[in-house]
């Protein structure tokens, strides 16, 4: 045998030695969880225990297993590396746990065990992470749905859930995940973003920023819309901020997101159903009940459905200055959007009518939208002027000037500029005491074609 193919052999043997080791550390590991879960059982729920006393008898209960294992001998740094990856599966969220810790980190995305992905500054990045296996990924998913009361299984397979901090979870197992689990987490900002930082970090300018809060004060009806991830609910979040103290807020959502710093706010939640398929109260459910509890603003969390011929009711019949968003792809394509939700309604109307609706009741759409380079910016703040024959017209207010260019880093430097229109409802919020300078919408010239 020459030199090269003994090298050649002998890295082959390395391997196949490091993987054996590899695969009895995994089966170590999966023994491990299963003998602490087994042993201290309803103590991992018990609520009186501080955590610190949970991760102390976790630890115990660890050690206690790993000693009576011989037949994988550990280093002291392993031994210590493996007592801790258990415990973070046992009392946190396994591999992901340092991510949702991170306040870098603004979604967690796990295709399958051994690929992880994170968002940072709106940039999907891939991790070193990885899970033991398929069924290491359907542990933590079952303990995050477990903690909101929610189950997965091959009978419901997907499920939408929160954790307790308010992050979004969304997980899809066997038969339905090829090659999964898959789980994904949009997690909460723990301070929520003010106008002043959306001002900052570019997504409107302060121009903007002043004609929407004067917009919100004159209750003027709102869409916000845009894709997923654009940054629709903290836009929500913000203009909910404007609203004023003395008036009765009711909130509608999905997965509780808002977070209102006035007193007299009244939140609502989606219920899914039941086992037996029973017992769901939907968003449309409760708008309707909304419009019962004496509500000054209704602000729904997302529209997508039969709710939106309630919401749109709801705006025409004296419950103004309501909010809500729309997943679309432009101004245009939201009062599309918002015309196929009322036909979900079961409502057998005309297409005339349900655009008179539409057009009568929507005032301002602000769309979003995340660019290539992962910010999230207001690309177009649109008034709904009304009807001309079959169509709804609309007029652009402020526009993004995609025409500035891109800098060094690769970051847009384009911003919002006025169209020079006037909205027509202006005079409304003047007759209310809310002037609109002139000078808010001196128009800007472009440098590239408007969008």
């Amino acid at each position: 045998m020459s030199l090269a193919d003994r090298v050649r052999a002998a890295r082959a043997a390395d391997t196949s030695i490091e993987g054996q080791r590899l695969e009895m550390r995994q089966d170590l590991r999966r023994r491990l969880h299963y003998k602490v879960v087994e042993g201290l059982g309803p103590t991992l729920y018990d609520s009186q225990l501080s955590d610190a006393e949970l991760k102390l008898r976790v630890m115990e209960m660890l050690e206690w297993a790993l000693d009576q294992e011989e037949s994988v001998p550990l280093a002291r740094p392993d031994r210590l590396q493996l007592l801790q990856e258990i415990a973070d599966d046992v009392l946190g969220y396994g591999p992901i746990d340092p991510f949702l810790t991170d306040p870098t980190v603004t979604e967690v995305m796990v295709n399958g065990p051994h690929q992880v992905w994170v968002e940072r500054n709106g940039i999907l990045h891939l991790t070193d992470t990885r899970f033991v296996d398929g069924t290491h990924v359907e542990r933590i998913i079952e303990k995050i749905v477990g903690q909101v009361g929610r189950r997965i299984d091959e009978s419901t397979p997907m499920v939408d859930a929160r954790l307790p901090d308010g992050s979004r979870v969304n997980a899809v197992i066997h038969p339905l995940a090829i090659g999964g689990p898959f789980l994904t987490i949009r997690k909460f900002a723990v301070d929520p973003f003010t106008v002043d930082d959306l001002i900052q970090n570019g997504t409107l300018s302060a121009q903007v920023a002043g004609f929407l809060r004067r917009c919100v004060l004159g209750k003027i009806n709102i869409i916000v819309s845009g894709s997923t991830g654009s940054g629709k609910t903290t836009l929500l979040n913000v203009l909910s901020s404007f609203v004023p103290d003395n008036e009765r807020i009711i909130t509608i959502e999905d997965a509780a997101e808002l977070r209102l710093n006035q007193v007299h706010v009244l939140g609502m939640e989606y219920r899914p159903p039941n086992l037996e398929g029973r017992g769901a109260v939907t968003i449309r459910d409760l708008v309707r009940n909304a419009l019962r509890m004496r509500p000054d603003r209704i602000i729904v969390g997302e529209a997508r459905g039969g709710e939106a011929l309630d919401m749109l009711q709801a705006m025409n019949t004296g419950h103004d200055g309501s909010l809500t968003t729309v997943h679309s792809n432009s101004p245009r394509d939201t009062l599309a959007r918002i015309e196929t939700m009322v036909l979900m309604a079961g409502m057998d109307l005309p297409i005339r009518a349900v655009r008179e609706q539409v057009s009568s009741a929507v005032d301002v759409i602000v769309h979003l939208h995340r660019l290539r380079d992962g910010t999230r910016r207001v690309t177009h703040v649109t008034e709904v002027l009304g009807m001309e024959s079959d169509v709804i017209t609309t007029n652009d207010l402020f526009l993004f000037d995609y025409g500035m260019g891109i800098d060094e880093e690769g970051r847009y430097l384009g911003r919002l500029k006025a169209t020079g229109f006037r909205p027509r409802f202006s005079e409304h919020l003047e007759q209310n005491g809310i002037p609109l300078s002139a000078e808010l919408f001196e128009p800007e010239p472009f440098q590239g074609r408007p969008r």
